[in-house]
């Protein structure tokens, strides 16, 4: 039995407070704690009313200011801070908990506020300092990057002596009724979905243009859709790990009425991260765009249809080629249904309490900073079906996959 910190009273966070509460045993005390105190209050008292685990507080705090985190873990003495907050704040949140003793987990890597470019350079530098202070950092433990490694680290387990091939695909097949909306914080998502593309080959990084590598992906109870080679950052860490592997890619279904608005939104700058002057204020366009837009935690109940993330993987066995297809479908209303937000915020907001459970239960840890692929993936997807999010596999399907 653990006292856990979740920073972050987001879709994900919500989804994260949920999961842990339905584990009383592992999760015995939970603080929830966000910028806004008023955003984790609404949670908390839904989680209560619905799961019955009374142990859960919550707490205002700003998760760039390292002293008031500092002073808030120091206070509340938790294992693990679950962060599920912004990108932004991994470092400073990664600070406190190496100022104050405290265990770390998040499910996306740093991003810089100024530059729209997201990388573990930063994270990983802190190797030397977790590994001294014997603490634990769990990076990336979501879905995509999350699930995706352990998938990823399954295969290489059981069925692969080398992988040469890896392509990480993931299909959002619903519909939210709306004239556009992302599916988490926009300002991230549209950060993300609008740099260059990037993959893995022959040793070394190929650039595309936006959207430039494209084909139709047939997916599990899905069909076919478009999708599109986009970087995403789990590719840095599974090329470092897989060596053998000798092409990473990783493809992402984007709608043409969403990329119509994307494209509109670019040209107009509303995608734009430097400050402008609007009536003698700074005023940074995405921001701003992001406060007009759809809360992605708001989508949830009229949400439709499915998502469906998986790992296509090739390579050699016993010196025969082989071919692997393993991968989760996660229906929106379902998700809905349990935690009432939509199944991307589930399918992140599960994998980071099981990431949780596992290190509170000796299955994951040690001292330093580790990818979700660096542990044993056994145990993690022995219980991911049975906490809400089933995956299933195929071998030696028809996964021929060029461009």
């Amino acid at each position: 039995m653990s006292k856990v910190l979740i920073i972050g009273a987001g879709g994900v966070g919500r989804v994260v407070v949920y999961k842990c509460a339905q584990h009383p045993e592992v999760f015995s005390e939970i603080l929830v704690a966000s910028r806004t105190k008023s955003k984790c209050d609404v949670i908390v008292n839904d989680v209560k009313r619905d799961t019955g685990h009374q142990n859960i507080t919550t707490a205002g705090v700003d998760a760039e200011d390292v002293p008031a985190l500092v002073a808030l873990i120091r206070s509340f003495q938790p294992k693990l801070v679950i962060h599920v907050a912004l990108p932004y704040q991994d470092l400073t949140i990664m600070e406190a908990c190496l100022q104050t003793g405290v265990n770390y987990l998040d499910t996306a890597n740093y991003e810089p506020k100024d530059e729209a470019k997201f990388e573990y350079s930063w994270q990983w530098a802190l190797q030397d300092r977790f590994k001294q202070a014997g603490l634990t950092a769990i990076l990336g433990c979501g879905f995509d990057p999350g699930v995706t490694g352990v998938f990823t680290a399954y295969a290489a387990k059981h069925y692969f002596d080398e992988m040469h091939y890896l392509d990480i695909i993931d299909a959002n097949a619903g519909s939210h009724g709306k004239a556009f909306a992302t599916n988490f914080n926009p300002e991230i998502n549209i950060r993300e979905v609008t740099q260059k593309g990037r993959y893995w080959e022959n040793g070394q990084w190929i650039y595309t243009e936006p959207h430039e590598i494209w084909k139709d992906i047939n997916y599990p109870d899905v069909g076919p859709k478009r999708s599109y080679v986009i970087y995403h950052e789990e590719l840095e860490s599974l090329v470092k790990n897989y060596p053998t592997l000798k092409r990473a890619r990783f493809w992402m279904t984007f709608g043409d009425e969403y990329l119509t608005h994307l494209r509109v939104i670019q040209n107009i700058g509303m995608a734009g991260i430097e400050p402008v002057k609007y009536k003698g204020i700074d005023v940074i366009p995405l921001e701003f765009l992001k406060a007009v837009l759809p809360d992605p935690g708001d989508l949830g109940e009229n949400y439709t249809g499915q998502t469906s993330i998986g790992c296509r993987i090739r390579g050699i066995k016993d010196g025969q080629p082989r071919n692997y297809y393993i991968w989760n479908n996660c229906q929106h209303q379902d998700a809905y249904k349990e935690t009432g937000t939509q199944g991307v915020s589930y399918t992140t907001g599960v994998p980071a309490m099981l990431g949780a459970k596992m290190f509170l239960e000796g299955h994951w840890g040690g001292a330093g900073v580790f990818n979700v692929e660096e542990f044993n993936p056994d145990p993690f997807l022995a219980e991911l079906g049975k906490v809400g999010l089933p995956w299933h596999e195929e071998h030696n399907g028809d996964l021929e996959f060029e461009y």
